[in-house]
């Protein structure tokens, strides 16, 4: 199969090929995303092991399972470990063995141990040195502390651990300070495809579609190439979207649900978040967040705060010219929003209808606002300015009237500030009056309450091309939606 895309990370598994020591891999990122598919294809599905997890399975379902791999690979013994100790010297024994496969590339061993499907293959939970029952490692500590100490000796092991984003992956795996700690040699976060990538997909599968419409595909789906690959070629953009999602029988109908109560075991908080996200488009502090009622405040909120953005569902900015203190929180990821607006909170019973509903038009600046946040590196390219150095903004202000807000601003070191205007209409978009007033009243708004001296570019991101009109010459830049699908 071939792997589209993904360039950075398949070169980070060949530098592991590569390598002259033991490589402790982790590859993270949310759920559809694509990880197993990356690792499989990458390595061919040749390992010299190969464990994933069994859905809903306790200990002992999961020790069968990896028994059964165990067999797979070459261990001759066809008992059920009697636990994760027994299980992991078999494991260590098979690998010492002359029977283990190696890659051609510097001879070596690679192990893969994938989450699976909402399993915990790869979770080794320590609670004040108490291994916690019901994971892939029922004695955690003999795992980290013998097993990673004769790991630790062999130049020619990559041993790869594959999971969901999960607060589990992030605190044990990430940023553990007690048995993992410096063990990971490498971190793979897969994010969604960008628009080129979705592009090379729709391609690949003999989808004919306009670049417009793959950007409303992008508005929809995100870019979870899962998703993506759901797409019959034989309907229409809409028709699709009505199949998928809001017939009782289709795929994605209940994908939110299924989403976060597969990434989370508590996620009811974590759904409030992004359900206040999506009311308020401007973003929120986190003060703001923890007077919602189904939300609060404390440790719980900022771990699941972190959690969310490292799953690439939120993200984090810092509001130009204050303290940390007021840095915004944004819904970033297009399929949430989609579902939280019209299949959460379902109106009507298909799509062509919400189409022509008062909603859509202002959930449809929303998503294309998130479809230009996650391509700040595609509108840079366009902007010619990839090789100086950049900050990226919010600004929301705390004394003109509503509105005054600007969603991306791109602090240049050359002594530019570009605000950005994201624009999604059917047909080019052309300034009018009442747009030019709203925009020279939010650039001196700006220039007043940040005090910043450096010159400002005002910048539009137009998602179905640009026409010219008398109020033109205050825009410096012009992005069309073409300029995002550069590589």
């Amino acid at each position: 199969m071939k792997i589209i895309g993904r360039k950075r990370e398949k070169d980070s598994l060949m530098q592991c090929l590569m390598s002259k020591r033991p490589e402790f891999v982790v590859v993270y990122g949310r759920r559809r995303v694509g990880k197993t598919y990356l690792v499989r294809e990458y390595f061919n599905k040749q390992f010299s092991f190969y464990a994933t997890g069994l859905t809903d399975e306790k200990t002992k379902g999961q020790l069968r399972g990896f028994q059964a791999s165990l067999n797979e690979y070459g261990d001759e013994d066809k008992s059920i470990p009697k636990d994760w100790f027994e299980a992991f010297t078999r494991l260590r024994k098979l690998l010492e063995s002359d029977k283990v496969y190696r890659e051609p590339v510097n001879n070596k061993r690679v192990i893969f141990l994938d989450e699976g499907d909402g399993a915990a293959v790869v979770r080794f939970h320590v609670v004040d040195d108490k291994v916690l029952d019901g994971t892939f490692a029922n004695d955690a500590l003999y795992f980290t502390k013998i097993y990673f100490s004769w790991a630790s000796a062999q130049e020619d092991l990559v041993l790869i651990a594959c999971g969901s984003a999960t607060s589990w992956i992030i605190t044990n795996l990430l940023t553990d300070k007690k048995g993992f700690h410096n063990r990971v040699t490498r971190r793979i976060h897969l994010a969604p495809f960008s628009l080129a990538e979705c592009e090379k997909l729709f391609e690949f599968n003999d989808i004919v579609m306009p670049r417009n419409q793959m950007i409303e595909s992008y508005m929809v789906f995100g870019g979870i190439p899962h998703y993506l690959n759901l797409l019959d070629q034989r309907l229409s953009l809409a028709q699709n979207i009505n199949e998928l999602c809001f017939k009782e029988y289709g795929y994605l109908h209940n994908e939110y649900y299924n989403l976060f109560h597969s990434l989370y075991d508590k996620p009811e908080k974590h759904m409030a978040i992004l359900e206040a996200l999506a009311r308020n488009k401007d973003g929120m502090t986190r003060s703001e967040l923890s007077k919602e009622k189904e939300i609060g405040g404390g440790s719980i909120l900022t771990k699941d705060l972190r959690e969310l953005e490292e799953c690439g569902f939120i993200r984090k900015f810092s509001n130009f010219s204050k303290g940390e203190s007021e840095s915004l929180y944004q819904l970033i990821d297009p399929f949430t929003l989609f579902s939280i607006r019209f299949i959460q909170n379902k109106k009507f019973d298909s799509w062509n209808e919400y189409i022509n509903s008062p909603g859509y038009n202002s959930w449809r600046g929303n998503s294309f606002e998130i479809v230009c946040l996650n391509h700040i590196d595609q509108i840079k390219t366009s902007l010619g300015i990839s090789g100086i150095e950049t900050n990226e903004f919010a600004w929301r202000s705390t004394k003109a009237e509503k509105g005054a807000q600007i969603d991306l601003i791109i602090s240049r070191k050359d002594g530019v500030i570009n605000l950005c205007e994201m624009k999604y209409t059917n047909e080019e978009y052309s300034l009018d009056a009442d747009e030019y007033e709203k925009i020279q009243n939010r650039m001196v708004q700006f220039q007043k309450e940040t005090g910043a001296k450096e010159a400002i570019h005002i910048t539009l991101i137009c998602g179905n091309g640009y026409k010219q009109s008398k109020y033109s010459g205050i825009v410096q830049n012009i992005i069309i939606g073409d300029d995002l699908f550069d590589n």
